[in-house]
């Protein structure tokens, strides 16, 4: 029996080391792991997508994408056939966005976002207090592995400018209750792991190793 290929999509400018502990069964599974491409000028996500499908090598793949990721791979399944989109700390919709994000796109805040910031996270440490953000910023500087300007600048505004409004009925959307990215309260129809955060991929990998599976074979 031929393996079921599971490609795995990281969240906005992170690495393939999001998923270092994820582990399905190798017996049944390959898994890929995709990355982040710079994108080109004024290239539309749709487009973005379509250069993002040619890294699909398999017929009918199993698609797994977090947070921002989770918007890409949901593009890319409207462009090939996939045998299961799954979601994870994502959105279904730009309806599941919280309101800081559609006040965003309606002012065009966004575009005040100092990316340099973002890339020299030296200097945000120097500004940061407590252990939190510290271990935040930890774990940004392990896991954030696309700081290019031009990328960051066109990832953000690629989510808050997503004009999806209809829920793809594949999406399987598995949610943190502790999300504060995407709160849980404007999620609907999503597998609901209490305690989790935006970072889940990370913290609940045991679920993770242990439902996946069975949630791609669909039992």
């Amino acid at each position: 029996m031929s393996k079921i290929p599971v490609y795995f999509m990281p969240g906005l400018a992170a690495s393939t080391l999001i998923f270092e502990k994820i582990a399905l069964p190798t017996a049944t599974f390959e898994v890929v792991f995709l990355e982040w491409e710079i994108p080109l000028e004024k290239e539309s996500l749709v487009e973005y997508a379509l250069r993002m499908t040619q890294k699909i090598k398999h017929p009918n793949p199993v698609l797994i994408g977090v947070s921002f990721g989770g918007i890409l791979v949901q593009e890319m399944a409207n462009l090939i056939e996939v045998r299961k989109l799954i979601i994870i700390s994502s959105a279904k919709s730009n309806l599941e966005f919280p309101m800081r994000m559609k006040m965003a796109k309606a002012t065009k805040a966004y575009k005040l976002i100092p990316m340099s910031l973002i890339l020299n996270l030296e200097n945000l440490a120097r500004f940061s207090f407590g252990d939190k953000i510290k271990q935040r910023l930890h774990l940004y500087e392990k896991f954030l592995s696309v700081r290019d300007i031009h990328y960051l600048e066109w990832a953000v505004e690629q989510v808050i400018l997503w004009n999806r409004t209809k829920v793809d009925p594949r999406v399987i959307h598995i949610h943190g209750d502790a999300d504060d990215v995407f709160p849980i309260k404007n999620i609907k129809d999503c597998i609901t792991i209490k305690g989790a955060t935006h970072i889940l991929i990370l913290t609940k990998y045991k679920w993770l190793n242990e439902n996946l599976p069975k949630i791609i074979l669909g039992e």
